[in-house]
């Protein structure tokens, strides 16, 4: 009998039944076809080369791209006991405030009232490709455009909100709201330059100010509950009522529960191997397992984290019925 061959959807299901081993060898001992050799998956890992761009045929039927926001953020896939890890290098951790051996990944996300579906992604390895991380973000908005994208809004971080990135969302003509470190320099009615914190803006405040290389934006000030400040801008200079501002932005957060979620419900940090072939080949098809959960909340209001606690809880009652038989 020839051995099974593993293949994309075997994967992915093994990705979402599992919960803390996410190994070839224990994919073969589960299999339903009990001839699937641990070797089998190793040789699929290291050879299926899927692009990041072959999830738009996955994501494409369930998107109306003039209705949401396109998100950009990076993570962090934690690798800190895997030093021979082909892809991993020690990079700064926002989770760790600090740096930590991992696979950073910059991603693009479609969010609207009802979705949150990630559209592209990028592993960032300036060492081999020459791209910083500003780079994979523009080339994904390209690629979105040319997807026929109009989003509402493009939402970054202040991490993104660089003078040449606002051009480039400018140019194709969207909006953006990002945001601003305290120190961005703005002026009014032709003044002199000053750090937007110094501004004085009021809870609340909607301001039209001049950002420096940039342009016109209208600023504000977010305050959180726990006394952290944050500056947002945005191109839309009609957008001067600060609470409709702040709720189109709060769409930014979309991508952070993406982040929680895609690592908690995919093991998309957990492949074993330390191959950058096989490491790849992981990441894609953990997207496809969670692009796969996101579907199925759709459709049955179920969350990422409730349909992975159903797969354990069948598991635990065949056992329970076994164990007091």
């Amino acid at each position: 009998m020839q051995p099974t061959k593993c293949s994309l959807a075997l994967y992915t299901n093994f990705l979402i039944a599992n919960h803390n081993r996410y190994s070839g060898a224990e994919l073969a001992r589960v299999a339903p076809l009990r001839n699937l050799h641990h070797d089998a998956v190793s040789r699929w890992l290291s050879s299926a080369q899927f692009t990041p761009p072959e999830l738009w045929n996955q994501v494409k039927p369930i998107i109306q791209k003039d209705r949401g926001y396109l998100v950009g953020d990076d993570t962090l896939l934690d690798k800190r006991y895997s030093r021979e890890n082909e892809l991993a290098k020690r990079q700064y951790s926002g989770k760790e405030h600090g740096l930590v051996n991992g696979i950073n990944l910059v991603n693009l996300l479609w969010a609207d009232a009802d979705q949150i579906v990630p559209v592209d992604y990028r592993i960032y390895q300036k060492e081999t490709d020459g791209n910083t991380k500003n780079d994979h973000f523009r080339a994904m908005l390209n690629r979105a455009q040319q997807r026929g994208f109009s989003p509402l809004y493009v939402l970054t971080d202040s991490w993104y909100s660089s003078i040449d990135n606002l051009k480039h969302v400018t140019k194709k003509g969207w909006h953006f709201i990002c945001g601003l470190q305290s120190n961005r320099l703005v002026h009014e009615r032709q003044g002199p330059y000053l750090p937007i914190a110094d501004l004085g803006l009021a809870d609340d405040e909607v301001r039209k100010v001049w950002l420096k290389e940039y342009g016109h934006v209208l600023v504000c000030k977010v305050v959180a509950t726990n006394g952290d400040i944050a500056y947002l801008a945005t191109n839309d200079l009609t957008l001067t009522q600060y609470a409709v501002l702040t709720r189109h932005w709060n769409h930014r957060w979309d991508i952070e529960e993406f982040h929680r979620g895609i690592k908690q419900t995919t093991g998309i940090e957990k492949c074993y191997s330390t191959i950058a072939a096989s490491q790849k080949s992981h990441i894609f098809a953990a997207f496809t397992a969670f692009i796969q959960l996101e579907k199925n909340r759709l459709l049955t209001h179920m969350s990422w984290y409730e349909q992975k606690a159903r797969i354990s809880r069948m598991a635990t009652s065949h056992y329970l019925i076994w164990a007091n038989a």
